[in-house]
């Protein structure tokens, strides 16, 4: 398993968000996080980053226990890419100096490696004319593409994606979800939290169900969304039939 993540427990005082969680991720794998607000789906991202640290329960990546004391957050951190929906581009820089900020800076790996490996991503993902321009000057699905070239410059094992599309207007959607599928089509392993339903159904392996800080309910796509088994899991998606978002 690329991710183990065991009886996870983690609070903010009295508010338990995460209880005794525990999810797989196997190599290549695609899981989709679904949920209502609240349900624990950006939490769980934030302790598998090292963002937040857990109260109980245990985390690894391929084997070594991440959650573990004495493990150097910053050693994890390269390795598990994450990507919110606030995109977080600094606006004072360049396109390719927000990508190639943390493999200089953090990775002291050579600028113009860097700069190279920087200009292949925005090339394959129709953004190469972009590496000189401000983020004020892209839409927001341009942004966000940006953002996720960011964490795949330092060729993550995993890579989380928090509601990547959640701030976009709806026309920019889909070409955020195209990257995510050609990602899905070249191995990446993800997990991603998401409201997008149908994306969920087209380019998951699995998707977890999310409740009171549990994973209540998992499995194909087609049989969680299409025919679940929990009454939980069939309200939740009657709402958001009811939203228009299924």
């Amino acid at each position: 398993m690329v991710l183990s993540v065991a009886n996870v427990r983690k609070a903010f005082g009295d508010h338990v968000i995460l209880d005794d969680l525990t999810l797989d991720v196997a190599e290549h794998e695609v899981v989709a996080l679904i949920g209502a607000s609240g349900s624990g789906k950006s939490t769980l991202l934030r302790c598998v980053n090292l963002l937040e640290q857990i109260d109980d329960g245990t985390i690894h990546l391929d084997g070594a226990e991440i959650t573990d004391p004495r493990t150097d957050p910053d050693q994890v951190r390269r390795r598990i890419g994450i990507v919110f929906q606030a995109y977080n581009l600094f606006p004072h820089m360049t396109v390719l100096d927000n990508i190639t900020l943390a493999p200089v800076r953090v990775h002291k790996r050579p600028a113009a490696s860097s700069k190279e490996q920087a200009m292949t991503w925005l090339e394959r993902v129709g953004l190469a004319e972009k590496a000189n321009a401000y983020p004020d000057r892209l839409s927001g699905g341009q942004q966000q593409r940006v953002a996720i070239v960011r964490a795949l410059v330092n060729s993550p094992r995993l890579l989380l994606l928090d509601e990547v599309t959640s701030a976009l207007d709806p026309e920019l959607v889909g070409e955020v979800l195209t990257m995510i599928r050609d990602l899905k089509g070249e191995g990446m392993t993800m997990v991603l939290a998401t409201h997008e339903m149908g994306f969920a159904k087209q380019v998951a392996d699995r998707v977890a169900f999310l409740d009171g800080g549990r994973v209540l309910e998992q499995g194909p796509p087609a049989q969680v969304l299409g025919d679940p088994t929990e009454a939980r899991t069939r309200q939740f998606l009657a709402r958001i039939i009811e939203a228009g978002r299924l």
